[in-house]
């Protein structure tokens, strides 16, 4: 296993993690109209989960005796606040996450079983955020995943 690598991985988990932390806080801020209170709950689960998520990532980085990233990943302020807007930002994040968590487990595939078993989780976990997000882009009664 090149631990180096994994490590570097890692940190861009740690880092992409602590932005989707700033993210959907920020994003909870900015939620307004009559869907405001269950979006913004949903938000803040998030921000919370991304968090942990973070930590995890730190542990094992420091488990491979590395140093954990006081980076933050890309936080882009696009100036578009309508909930779909924002959607369509998370959406783009937990995509790029999951891209992330795959290159992770190409690097541990059949060499660390903690670390296969991590990322694949971690894809599933951010597979399903992915999906919450498309159903809530769609428009109600609407079977047909968004584009």
């Amino acid at each position: 296993m090149d631990t180096p690598k994994v490590i570097d991985t890692l940190n861009r988990i740690l880092e992409l993690e602590l932005a989707g932390v700033v993210r959907y806080t920020h994003y909870s801020l900015m939620i307004f109209g009559h869907a405001r209170i269950p979006i913004i709950s949903w938000m803040s689960t998030q921000a919370s989960e991304g968090l942990a998520h973070a930590r995890k990532a730190g542990e094992l980085v420091t488990s491979l005796g590395g140093h954990p990233s006081l980076k933050i990943g890309k936080l882009l302020e696009t100036e578009k606040h309508s909930i779909d807007d924002i959607l369509r930002e998370t959406l783009e994040h937990e995509k790029g996450g999951v891209e992330v968590y795959r290159q992770l487990l190409d690097l541990v595939r059949d060499q660390d079983v903690r670390l296969e078993e991590y990322a694949r989780q971690m894809i599933a976990h951010e597979s399903d955020h992915i999906s919450e997000v498309e159903k809530m882009l769609r428009k109600p009664g609407e079977l047909k995943p968004a584009t």
